[in-house]
């Protein structure tokens, strides 16, 4: 997979993730892994910073539930619109978390 195609298959991922749900960057790395060999929280983290506003980029956190770093107050606003649960300054990655394998 090149690196174009990664960026496109990091963004078709983010694009499925359900409203009220949500994936960790990991998370998205270990979902395409297998069909990229690659496995870089930080590489997805800096391909939703770069190519993701198209899609709901909100939707992307931390492994701890954090909020996309600079957008924390736009982010929080959009997930509660949603229904996400929240924890304390961040999402409930227990109850929120989505996979591919779940489907939407």
């Amino acid at each position: 997979m090149t690196p174009d195609e990664y960026v496109e298959a990091v963004l078709d991922l983010v694009e499925r993730i359900p409203e009220g749900r949500v994936m960790s960057y990991g998370g998205v790395a270990d979902a395409l892994s297998e069909r990229s060999g690659r496995a870089s929280a930080r590489l997805v983290g800096n391909i939703m910073a770069r190519h993701g506003g198209s899609v709901p980029w909100h939707r992307v956190v931390t492994a701890s539930g954090r909020l996309p770093p600079g957008h924390e107050r736009e982010a929080r606003a959009r997930l509660l619109a949603e229904g996400v649960p929240l924890r304390g300054e961040g999402v409930d990655i227990a109850a929120a978390g989505w996979s591919p394998q779940e489907g939407c």
